[in-house]
């Protein structure tokens, strides 16, 4: 799954534009390198984003197998 759909889809941004952004800005990492939006993220990465003067830092466990729309939330 994309970088910016996981960050989506696991409910860490809002919007999948605003996860895009972030990434093109350079504020997301994923195992300590700047990666695109449409890197592909695996189990066992750790992303780390930065807000502001903050920093959020989360290992992947698993991938959502979808969104709430295709699951029925």
């Amino acid at each position: 799954m994309r970088l910016d759909k996981f960050l989506k889809v696991a409910r860490v941004i809002k919007r999948r534009t605003v996860a895009n952004e972030a990434a093109d800005s350079r504020r997301v990492s994923v195992n300590g390198k700047i990666v695109k939006p449409s890197y592909e993220v695996k189990v066992g990465d750790v992303v780390e984003i930065k807000f502001g003067d903050k920093t959020a830092k989360f290992e992947i466990l698993q991938i959502p197998k979808g969104t709430g729309k295709e699951i029925g939330d």
